[in-house]
């Protein structure tokens, strides 16, 4: 079956909610890599009584319905909360405003983070780490030099896996922004909005687009990552 042709007009592709979730995407990429990174290396590393109820806390937005978490976080910044009244003082608008899609899509995606990560990091010898500190490699070059050019592979993976899926995003993002266009309107949004409006068309094709972005990006990941192995 012949794939249809994506068509530019703007009652076709929703150009503007695909350039939003793009930027979502890479923001929250961008904020949760470098805390998530920390903490999927001590949770690796680290031994301690009650470890499981922060890997329980890690994993449960995997388990938890994306609109139970978006609705406890508008009605935690929401303009009737405590926090969000201090917020607003303050200048700083979480509900129905992009920085909301941002804090919501850290929290959600979490798990896709930190999991990845962390079994790539108990997958390194220890041997290598007391190596390296014989050779007088303190923590953070030990990390640089011999750590992260093993768990690049799981790193990379987790970091696709996190873009891609903030892409698809809907009920968590759709709890805490609403679908106001050019501010919490993703795609994922605008083809909900579709279906509900009967736009079959559109919506096909901003699906299959979605799905097409989707699948290479996941197929790049797992081809760099083979390739990262096996010079490995």
């Amino acid at each position: 079956m012949a794939l249809p042709c994506l068509d530019t007009q703007e009652n076709i592709i929703d150009w503007q909610a695909l350039s939003l979730s793009l930027q979502l995407a890479a923001v929250t990429l961008a904020l949760l890599l470098p805390p998530g990174m920390l903490l999927a290396r001590w949770l690796a590393y680290t031994e301690f009584k009650g470890k499981y109820l922060i890997e329980a806390l890690v994993v449960l937005p995997l388990v938890l319905p994306p609109t139970v978490l978006g609705y406890y976080l508008l009605v935690s910044f929401g303009a009737a909360s405590p926090l969000g009244q201090w917020l607003s003082q303050h200048g700083i608008q979480l509900a129905f405003h992009f920085s909301g899609l941002v804090v919501a899509s850290v929290l959600f995606n979490i798990p896709f983070l930190v999991q990845p990560i962390q079994r790539s990091f108990e997958s390194v010898p220890a041997n290598l780490n007391e190596a390296a500190a014989v050779c007088g490699l303190g923590s953070w070059a030990t990390f640089w030099r011999v750590e992260l050019p093993l768990v690049w592979p799981g790193v990379l993976s987790a970091m696709v896996l996190t873009f891609v899926h903030t892409l698809g995003e809907f009920g968590v993002v759709l709890m805490m922004g609403g679908s106001i266009p050019g501010e919490t309107k993703t795609l994922a949004i605008s083809i909900y909005d579709r279906v509900q409006a009967f736009d079959v068309q559109s919506a096909d094709r901003m699906a299959l687009l979605l799905l097409i972005m989707s699948l290479l990006a996941v197929a790049a990941s797992f081809f760099a990552t083979s390739r990262l192995t096996r010079r490995r």
